[in-house]
């Protein structure tokens, strides 16, 4: 058998593992660690291979599927991704075509096509992103993610069979205490039996401290186990040119301003131009655009670039090449000025550093850039700046920095783990960790709940991701010619994406005076969910996570600079902002999903039951006959005639003379507003998975009203209370094969089984609320997300387990279940009952059958066969 150093060694450039990266690998459980490995060690290569051999090379079923990269800036995100793919090779897949010994390597960014990861749940895969963008998915919030119809897919699949890497945890801020949080209320539900699969955590950095998991009554019992399987290099092991052959000596000097900054780093430049480059690491965007306009006037004849955060990734390809090994050798005569996005993961050597005092996990990281690739010695200068602010740190953590470097001449890893060491009464105050919010058990649960409230606002879930003001919008610039609207195609690609402070953005678009609309002369947009069109933004918009459209013509944007807020010019807008695939869950009204080759209700219905098999083949048995059952009869209520009605051509387009379609070609589709007509009017918010639930209440009704998930439990109580309801008319026939699958349910399984038809699109959950629509309607019957109470819905064929055909009888949509409480006829309502299985399974495995449902769904809604059933052509 191949051992994991030979096989190791076959993948990389690198000789032999460290034995760290062996000791990892061999571990063969998969648990939760902390992860404390010097700058330079291979974090990303043992993390990525010691997964990488359990769950591929061996394979081994125990380690979980996916595994979730999680950083803390975009940088790090892009140069992870191709270290991935690098190693993986011919092994990625990208969601299509065979997947069978193949990994998926996938960005989860703002504007990013994360291709179909989360259509293949049952393959592994590598999902790498920002914090920001893979803990709002984890809770349920999805920074531009689309619509909050595709957040519960993937709050699923993020929260069960996963490893996560939380790497440079340093830099993660409160987001360190809610992934510990998170992990804490995951090991709970598995302990309780809520848990499928198994989801891990392991925290990774060069400064990782023992007692930053420890701050709440959830993650501190864990510590023990914790901090005894802590890995980490002993004194013993630090051998080799990496610990000896390093000389860092570091100086702490006194500055003035900016000017002077760049002064003493052009002098230093000047010296060492032909032995490597020299870094410029400021605190601020602001000042590291000051500093590299100065360096432009004073090292003229250097190769000056900027980085930081506010650029757009189509400027920031640029930067993969200057940064690689070959452009910043000795000879290059370049300066590169930034800001902490090169603090981490960033591959760079510098032979100079001047680095902004900065707090010590910071100065350790950006002291990690400079002599890294071999033996060698780097100048080092830290740049004491008189400030009156010490935004974005505080003072205490500066001062607290100063007073270290005056005991760490040299700044080698050599020294810099000898002196944390012997100076163990200095590092409470060197690595201060006190975050600001701690997620509760409550409020992850409430956020299981998507809807919004009636202001369409959301939940604020900014507070557990990062602190202070610099959590971002998303904007992006387009050609929009004056006094017009854009275009509803228009829709940004990841490469157009230039994260902003949403303060700031606010700011920048309506005023400093904190007026609620747009300045003169801005035009800005935001996309409207419900109506599915850009419009005007307002300063209520500006939340983080949220993408804004922006006039090129407004200006905002220089290409070598960034967002540029003052700039007056127009933003180049050179990018195609109009994706190939249509989002189906970009907007309220859509049918997308259901524009592929002519198909009956029953045989997609029996197509997603199939694809059910294949990804819950792991399932306990009742759980996998459950998904069965909810993929054919999940598309029941596209018999009701707003949805039949869409499906235009009868003749001339060959629309065969049925109404039990399920999906038919894309060129027979009303669009738009156009859609859900009836003789009564449109239904604009029609949704058919709704009517399908209420279907299923219906079976109950008509054949066994005193069932446990209906009466059964509540009539003596109801008839006590004098709310007795009229006696039902008996059925006329009895139960069909397939009434009688949803008759023999518990009262339990029932329910589990209607919340996942209801909730397979993600736009209707946990609970009944009638839409803006509904509620504009003119008649006064009520109405619900187009379903109007006590209308029927037509008769219908659908499959058994068997794969037998019945038809289900006419069924009343009855909408009593919406209210809260008892109901005399159905008992619990709608709300108590998803709050009952959010008790009994947890949100993460409810969340993870919805999405494998929903993945199902998509996957089967792609067939392009004949329908055996109806004779239907594609």
């Amino acid at each position: 058998m191949t051992t994991y150093s030979s096989w190791f060694s076959t993948l990389t450039t690198v000789p032999q593992p460290h034995p760290w990266q062996v000791e990892l690998a061999h571990d063969a459980v998969c648990r939760d660690r902390l992860i404390r490995i010097p700058t330079g060690f291979g974090k990303t290569l043992g993390v990525l291979l010691a997964w990488l051999y359990h769950r591929v090379e061996r394979p081994d079923s125990a380690w979980p599927l996916r595994l979730v990269w999680c950083l803390p800036m975009r940088v790090l995100v892009e140069q992870t991704e191709a270290e991935a793919r690098r190693i993986l090779g011919d092994l990625a897949w990208d969601g299509q075509g065979d997947h069978a010994g193949k990994v998926g390597v996938h960005l989860l960014m703002g504007g990013s096509d994360a291709g179909d990861w989360h259509l293949h749940p049952e393959h592994p895969a590598i999902l790498i992103g920002t914090q920001d963008m893979l803990l709002s998915r984890a809770l349920n919030r999805g920074y531009a993610s689309g619509s909050r119809a595709r957040w519960p897919i993937d709050f699923g699949l993020l929260n069960q069979d996963c490893l996560w890497v939380m790497d440079e945890v340093q830099l993660m801020d409160v987001g360190l205490a809610t992934s510990a949080q998170l992990q804490a209320f995951r090991a709970d539900d598995q302990s309780a039996g809520k848990s499928l699969r198994p989801c891990r955590t392991w925290w990774m950095s060069a400064t990782m401290q023992p007692d930053w998991l420890g701050k709440s009554p959830e993650t501190s019992p864990r510590m023990e186990e914790l901090l005894r399987d802590r890995m980490a290099i002993p004194a013993a092991e630090r051998i080799g040119s990496l610990w000896t052959g390093v000389r860092k000596p570091a100086t702490l000097e006194p500055f003035k301003d900016v000017k002077a900054i760049a002064q003493r780093v052009a002098s230093l430049h000047a010296q060492h131009r032909q032995d490597g480059i020299t870094l410029v690491v400021m605190n601020t965007v602001d000042r590291a655009v000051e500093v590299a306009v100065q360096l432009r006037a004073k090292a003229a004849a250097a190769d000056i670039r900027l980085i930081h955060s506010r650029f757009r990734p189509a400027e920031r390809q640029a930067w993969a090449e200057f940064l690689k090994r070959d452009a910043c050798g000795p000879g290059t005569d370049r300066i590169i000025v930034a800001t902490q996005v090169v603090e981490a993961g960033v591959d760079i050597s510098a032979r100079v550093l001047v680095t902004e005092l900065a707090p010590w996990p910071n100065l350790v990281q950006r002291f990690g850039r400079t002599a890294r690739w071999a033996a060698g010695e780097a100048t080092i200068v830290i740049a004491d700046l008189a400030l009156k602010k010490t935004a974005p740190y505080e003072a205490d953590a500066l001062q607290a920095a100063r007073e270290a470097v005056s005991h760490v001449p040299d700044v080698a890893p050599l020294h810099l783990e000898a002196f944390e060491e012997q100076h163990a009464d200095l590092l409470p105050g060197l690595y201060p960790y006190e975050p600001k919010h701690l997620l509760l058990r409550r409020e992850l649960d409430d956020l299981f709940d998507t809807t919004p409230d009636l202001s369409g606002a959301d939940v604020d879930i900014s507070r557990f991701i990062r602190s202070g003001d610099e959590r971002d919008v998303q904007v992006f610039w387009a050609d929009i010619a004056a006094e017009t609207e854009p275009s509803s195609d228009l829709v940004a690609t990841r490469d157009v994406l230039c994260p902003v402070p949403f303060l700031k953005a606010a700011d920048w678009l309506c005023g400093d005076d904190k007026r609620p609309t747009l300045v003169k002369g801005m035009r800005a947009w935001v996309w409207d969910w419900l109506d599915g069109r850009w419009r005007r933004c307002e300063r209520r918009d500006c939340w983080p996570g949220q993408t804004i459209l922006v006039a090129a013509a407004c200006g905002g944007y220089v290409p070598d600079v960034g967002w540029s807020p003052g700039s007056p010019d127009a933003a180049p807008s050179p990018y195609g902002q109009i994706p190939e695939k249509a989002d189906p869950d970009r907007k309220q009204d859509d049918e997308t999903l259901s524009a592929y080759a002519w198909r009956t209700i029953a045989t997609h219905g029996c197509d997603v039951a199939a694809e059910t098999q294949r990804i819950g083949a792991a399932l306990e048995p009742a759980l996998s006959a459950l998904l069965h059952l909810a993929g054919r009869w999940h598309d029941a209520g596209k018999a009701h005639p707003a949805f039949q009605n869409s499906i235009t051509g009868r003749t001339a387009l060959g629309r065969p003379e049925r109404q039990d379609l399920a999906k038919a070609p894309k060129n027979v589709w009303l669009h738009g507003r156009a859609l859900y007509p009836t003789r009564e009017g449109r239904r604009p918010g029609f949704r058919h998975e709704l009517a399908s639930t209420l279907a299923l209440f219906a079976v109950l009704r008509r054949h066994d009203p005193d069932h446990p998930a209906l009466l059964g439990p509540w009539r003596e109580l109801l008839e006590k209370a004098g709310r007795t309801a009229p006696a039902e008319p008996a059925a006329t026939t009895p139960p069909n094969p397939l009434e009688q699958e949803i008759l023999a349910l518990s009262a339990d399984d029932f329910d589990l089984l209607a919340f996942l038809v209801c909730s397979h699109h993600g736009k209707v959950r946990l609970t009944w609320h009638a839409c803006p629509a509904d509620q504009a309607a003119a008649d006064q019957r009520l109405r619900i997300r187009g379903v109007r109470d006590q209308e029927c819905l037509p008769r219908l064929p659908l499959v058994d387990a068997h794969g037998g055909i019945h038809e289900l009888p006419e069924s009343i949509l009855d909408l009593a279940p919406a209210a809260a409480g008892l109901d005399p006829r159905f008992g619990r309502g709608w709300t108590e009952r998803v709050l009952d299985l959010l008790q009994r399974h947890g949100p993460f495995r409810l969340a993870w059958l919805e999405a494998c449902l929903r993945a199902a769904d998509i996957r089967a809604s792609r067939i392009q066969t004949v329908d055996p059933r109806a004779g239907l052509t594609p």
